[in-house]
């Protein structure tokens, strides 16, 4: 039998993949959570075969999860709606066995969960094409990285340039090269490119 936890935010969608899935025959559903935290305790405590992670979830993401949980056997199978390299890219690097888009056929995550079990990986051909079409390379420098790294954290131009031991003007550079390198208009707009790419890990 093959024991699974379901890892997502949407209680009717939880409820439907529960339903879904414990209709197979090898298949059971030993434990539902409705954010990243839960998943990792349930995880720990349950030892499942598989679990199947949503990403964009309260408290933790599914990605958050899904790198605590690295070293656990059990394997990991994120189910989401963002076909988003950097999104995937973070998910491969996290070790995941599966990466599935939610508009897939529930036989295609059944037949999945098999497959992942004979110890095969299963990634959605749309994401595997993103990857090659994407150019995934941070273009941004060390510093500049550093530099944004400390804006997301809600720093000011003042507490960033004693911070990096640079002067305030020196910073205001750095991020109007930034703006300039991710090709957006605003501080949010940076972070939010740079967070999607996954470039901030």
């Amino acid at each position: 039998m093959i024991r699974i936890v379901i890892a997502e935010d949407q209680g009717m969608l939880l409820g439907a993949m529960k339903s879904l899935l414990s209709m197979e025959d090898d298949m059971e559903v030993v434990g539902l959570a409705k954010n990243g935290e839960e998943a990792i305790d349930m995880v720990t405590e349950l030892k499942p075969d598989i679990c199947i992670m949503d990403i964009e979830m309260p408290i933790k993401t599914g990605l958050d999860a899904a790198e605590a949980l690295r070293e656990n056997d059990c394997k990991i199978i994120i189910l989401t709606t963002f076909a988003r390299p950097g999104y995937f890219e973070r998910a491969r690097k996290a070790g995941v066995r599966g990466y599935l888009l939610k508009d897939s056929p529930i036989e295609e995550l059944v037949n999945s969960i098999r497959i992942i079990m004979d110890g095969r990986r299963i990634y959605a051909p749309e994401l595997v094409d993103f990857v090659y079409e994407d150019d995934s390379e941070n273009p941004l420098t060390e510093r500049e990285s550093q530099v944004l790294e400390l804006v997301a954290e809600g720093k000011t131009t003042k507490e960033i340039a004693a911070e990096l031991f640079l002067s305030a003007g020196t910073v205001r550079n750095y991020i109007s090269t930034i703006l300039d390198k991710l090709g957006v208009g605003n501080r949010i707009e940076a972070i939010a490119r740079f967070k999607e790419k996954g470039w901030n890990k």
